[in-house]
């Protein structure tokens, strides 16, 4: 009985998948925490940027326009 309990103890010390999933857990943690450091110092930036290509966008969008009708 007590090599049983033992052999189990010795299984469960050695299963990894745990201390796996928990390291993914704390890079995903990292990643999330920069990406969104990244976002909130940026955001001016990158509304500007947007609000740019979308404008060129919608300008794109009406030379086309104009030159399907003609």
């Amino acid at each position: 009985m007590i090599r049983k309990f033992l052999a189990s103890i010795r299984g469960t010390a050695s299963d990894r998948k745990g201390v796996t999933a928990a390291e993914y857990a704390i890079l995903a943690v990292g990643v999330v925490i920069i990406v969104g450091s990244a976002v909130a110092v940026f955001a001016p930036q990158l509304r500007d940027a947007f609000s740019e290509v979308g404008v060129q966008i919608g300008s794109q969008q009406d030379r086309v326009a104009a030159s399907a009708a003609r």
